[in-house]
């Protein structure tokens, strides 16, 4: 039982301070979000483009290649 209690009492306490951590978080506005958000999207089309190109060629190497 006093095991229980101390498991209790530490999960407690790591709640506690995981919320008194969250409230010192400075989050990121509306627009910084959008804009972070619209940075990933376009890095993320283009890494997409170019390991297409980079697939497509290598495909047609290994095409050669093999005949």
């Amino acid at each position: 039982m006093e095991k229980i209690k101390l498991i209790m009492n530490k999960a407690l306490q790591f709640v506690s301070q995981a919320k008194a951590e969250l409230k010192k978080v400075t989050w990121p506005t509306r627009k910084q979000t959008l804009a972070s958000t619209g940075v990933v999207m376009v890095i993320v089309a283009i890494m997409a483009l170019y390991l297409g190109i980079i697939d497509l060629i290598l495909a047609k190497v290994v095409k050669f290649i093999l005949g």
